[in-house]
């Protein structure tokens, strides 16, 4: 029951991934008939091309990397609901996910501690798995769900929790967003454009701002569905180095 569960236990997190690089021709010659095979299974049209569809290589993290991962979680001042987050970004992708393993390991501590992303299970929780393993970072306990049972697994997911069963139902965090009159997080860039912001223009404080924006939006979700009302935005505070309180 969503109303049982201790709201400062769980860590609100979204991520940002980009391809590889920038474009197909850098490819290692391997990766490309590799993407090569993976172009076959995507493509619907004619004229697709490995080389025009290297654009959705991010969402693979076979072929792609994390460029951004924010994080934040809910506490109480005098009864008062605020919210601090953090992003972790960084060029080399290793100390990213380092500097997010340490924060994982030491949120993990506490009891009942959770993840939640929206549509988190199939995306951000298993992806930034792999992309650890890849980099050499161990996995914190958080994440690593082998052998564990499902009601084992400390992962909840805004997307799943909207499905109420419907496994074919899927609905996105803007159009959620709207429904439940929280301000909409793509004001400024959406997925979509990420890669191009972060190839053509370095801007990965940006993507962070944009980021931050998503994982806002998913812990007021969160809270909209138990009935409560959302943090007001004087309440919501970055965390410049540390995201414990």
């Amino acid at each position: 029951m969503l109303y049982d569960l201790k709201v400062e236990n769980i860590l609100f997190l979204d991520i940002e991934t980009v391809p590889a690089v920038s474009t197909y021709s850098e490819l290692p010659d391997a990766f490309k008939l590799l993407w090569d095979k993976k172009a076959l299974q995507l493509k619907k049209e004619e004229d697709q091309t490995p080389e025009n569809l290297y654009g959705r290589a991010g969402i693979y993290a076979e072929f792609g990397r994390i460029v951004c991962i924010s994080a934040g979680f809910v506490f109480f001042k005098k009864k008062i609901p605020y919210f601090r987050l953090k992003s972790f970004y960084n060029q080399v992708e290793a100390d990213l996910l380092l500097d997010f393993a340490t924060l994982l390991n030491r949120f993990g501590s506490k009891k009942g501690a959770l993840l939640c992303a929206h549509n988190g299970k199939e995306f951000d929780f298993p992806y930034i798995a792999r992309r650890m393993l890849v980099n050499g970072v161990k996995l914190p306990t958080l994440l690593d769900v082998a052998g564990k049972k499902p009601w084992e697994v400390s992962f909840l997911d805004t997307m799943e929790l909207w499905k109420f069963g419907d496994y074919k139902h899927y609905t996105s965090l803007n159009l959620l967003a709207n429904l439940f009159g929280i301000p909409t997080p793509k004001d400024d860039i959406d997925g979509s454009m990420v890669a191009d912001v972060y190839y053509k223009t370095g801007d990965i404080e940006r993507i962070a701002r944009y980021c931050e924006k998503d994982v806002i939006t998913i812990a007021q979700l969160f809270r909209r569905y138990r009935n409560e009302d959302t943090i007001p935005a004087d309440n919501i505070e970055s965390a410049e180095s540390d995201l414990d309180r």
